[in-house]
C-alpha cells in the first residue's frame, strides 16, 4: 500500500518557532518569523497535497516497491561521499539528486525533470544557467569543505527538510540540545515509525522517477536510526565507513562551525552546539556497529577509510562481495578510473582549535583504535582529507 499522508514533525516546528522568537538578531528574528509563520506551512500544504495526488496521477507507483535499499552510515567525513559516489556510477543503484530532495511529491520532480528538459531543449540551457551561478554563490564559502551542487547527488536525509525532521535544519538552527534530528532510534515507538513509514515513501517515489532500481543512501546523520532502518526495510544492506576520529571529530566541527560563523551566529551558541556534537561523534562510531551486531541476518560490510582512498577499486569489489552484488565490467573500470580523484579537501582543522582531548577520545573509542591500528597514526597537528 502506497502511504499518501505527508509527514509532519509537530513538536519540532513549535520549537524552531519558540527559539525564533527568541533570537536576538531582529533583522533576522523578521526573517525567520515571516518564514516559519508564512513560509513553512505554505510550501508543507502544497507539498502535502502534490504527496496524495500521487498515487491517483501515477498508478504505476503503487506497482513500486523497495528492495534490498543500500545504506552507507558512518561518521562524517569518514569518506561516505566519495564512497557514495563511487556506488552512484552503477546505473542499477537509483540516487537523489539535491534539488529533488527538497521536492519529495513524485508529482512534483516530475514537473521539474520536465521543467528542465524543455529548458535544455527550447531555451538552451538558460534556467539551468542561472541555477547554477546561484549554485557557485551558495556553495561558495563551504565547497573546500563538502563539495556539492544542485544536480548532484547528496544525502537523501534530506527528504525529510519540509517535514521538520532532518539534520539539515541544525545547520540553519545550532541548537543541539533542544532540537535531536539524530537519536531516531530512542525516539517513541509511535513517533519513529511515522517518520520511517514517511521516509519510505519517499524512496518509493524516487525509485518510480528513476524508472526503478536499487536504492542507494549515504547519511551520516543515519547513524543514529539503523534499527529503524531495519525495522522498516528488512531487506536492506550496509556500508559503515570509519576513519581515524583524530581526524573526523575536528573536521566535522570545523564545517559546522565555518557555518554558523558565516550566518553571523553567537560565539557561545556554537561553542555549545560544537560540545554536543563532538560527544555524539562517539554514538556516530558505536551504534551503527552495535546495531548490525545483534543483526547477522543484515547484510553488512566495514570500509576503512585508508583502504577506500588508497585502493578505490580493491576496497569496491569487497563491498560488492560481501553484499552479494555483482559488479559489472563497465563499473569495476569506472572504480579502477577514479584513484586519486577523490575530493581532496585543503581546509585545515586540529584537535587542539576544538579544545579535543586526544585522551579521552581513545579512551571512549579504544576497542576501535585497537580494531584499526589508529594507534599507529599522529594524534597532533593539523590535517585535511577526502569527504
Amino acid at each position: 500500500m502506497v502511504g499518501t499522508r505527508f509527514y509532519f514533525d509537530v513538536g519540532n516546528y513549535a520549537t524552531m518557532l519558540r527559539l525564533v522568537r527568541a533570537e536576538a538578531d531582529r533583522a533576522r528574528r523578521r526573517k525567520l518569523l515571516a518564514a516559519f509563520l508564512v513560509g513553512v506551512p505554505l510550501m508543507v500544504t502544497v507539498h502535502a497535497i502534490c504527496f496524495a495526488l500521487d498515487p491517483l496521477l501515477f498508478p504505476s507507483l503503487r506497482r513500486t516497491e523497495v528492495r534490498e535499499p543500500v545504506f552507507s552510515v558512518g561518521h562524517a567525513r569518514s569518506g561516505t561521499t566519495y564512497l557514495h559516489r563511487l556506488m552512484a556510477q552503477d546505473k542499477r543503484f537509483s540516487v537523489v539528486l539535491m534539488y529533488e530532495m527538497f521536492f519529495p511529491s513524485l508529482l512534483e520532480k516530475r514537473f521539474l525533470r520536465l521543467l528542465f528538459l524543455a529548458d535544455e531543449r527550447l531555451f538552451g540551457r538558460r534556467l539551468r544557467s542561472r541555477i547554477d551561478a546561484v549554485e557557485e554563490r551558495t556553495f561558495a564559502d563551504t565547497n573546500d569543505m563538502h563539495r556539492t551542487g544542485f544536480f548532484a547527488a547528496e544525502e537523501d536525509d534530506f527528504l525529510l527538510t519540509w517535514s521538520l525532521g532532518s539534520g539539515f535544519w541544525i545547520v540553519l538552527f545550532p541548537y543541539l540540545g533542544q532540537l535531536d534530528f539524530y537519536h531516531v532510534d530512542r525516539w517513541s515507538e509511535r513517533k519513529r515509525r511515522r517518520m520511517m513509514r514517511f521516509y519510505k515513501e519517499c524512496v518509493r517515489r524516487q525509485l518510480a522517477l528513476n524508472g526503478g532500481g536499487t536504492h542507494l543512501s549515504k547519511n551520516p546523520t543515519f547513524c543514529g536510526r539503523v534499527e529503524a532502518l531495519i525495522e522498516t526495510f528488512p531487506d536492506a544492506k550496509f556500508i559503515v565507513p570509519v576513519r581515524n576520529p583524530y581526524e573526523t571529530i575536528p573536521s566535522l566541527l570545523k564545517m559546522l562551525q565555518t557555518s554558523w560563523a558565516l550566518q553571523g551566529r553567537d560565539d557561545r551558541l556554537i561553542t555549545e552546539s560544537l560540545r554536543i556534537l563532538a560527544d555524539q561523534s562517539f554514538d556516530s562510531y558505536h551504534h551503527p556497529l552495535e546495531v548490525l551486531a545483534r543483526h547477522p541476518e543484515i547484510r553488512s560490510c566495514v570500509v576503512d577509510y585508508r583502504e577506500l582512498v588508497g585502493q578505490p577499486a580493491a576496497t569496491m569489489r569487497r563491498v560488492y562481495d560481501e553484499l552479494n552484488l555483482e559488479m559489472a565490467p563497465e563499473v569495476a573500470a569506472a572504480i579502477d578510473a577514479s584513484r586519486g580523484q577523490g575530493h581532496e579537501t585543503t581546509h585545515r582543522y586540529s584537535l587542539d582549535e576544538f579544545g579535543l582531548d586526544p585522551q579521552e577520545i581513545h579512551l571512549r573509542l579504544a576497542d576501535l583504535f585497537e580494531r584499526f591500528g589508529w594507534d599507529d597514526e599522529a594524534e597532533e597537528g593539523e590535517h585535511t582529507g577526502v569527504n
